[in-house]
């Protein structure tokens, strides 16, 4: 289905690797930072339970982006990735600089 060059996407599967690196890295420092609280009063622990649902909320987003890129690698190797999966067209280059593993064109996007 692709007529995108292999080089183009070997230069996105490599931006999807860095990207799942850096969010790994990130999910690590969230989940570290979970489990380094000791407060020992009341204050200090509700400040802490506003931080941690802020912490999980981001953390829930990064487990998303991660299914989204697994997703996009899977669409690398069934030569579909570029593609909207909606509509079948050709997915903008400027939209793939922005989201690289988006599965959809601008149009056909929730």
């Amino acid at each position: 289905m692709t007529d995108i060059p292999q080089a183009e996407l070997d230069r996105r599967r490599k931006q999807l690797i860095a990207r799942l690196a850096e969010l790994d890295t990130r999910l690590q420092g969230i989940e570290d930072e979970l489990m380094s609280h000791q407060a020992k009063d009341w204050e200090e622990m509700a400040t802490e339970r506003e931080n941690d649902e802020v912490l999980t909320s981001m953390g829930d987003e990064g487990k998303q982006e991660i299914r989204m890129i697994h997703a996009a690698f899977r669409r690398l190797d069934e030569g579909e990735y570029g593609y909207c999966t909606k509509c079948g067209e050709r997915i903008a280059d400027a939209r793939l600089d922005l989201l690289p593993a988006t599965p959809f064109c601008s149009a056909c996007a929730p």
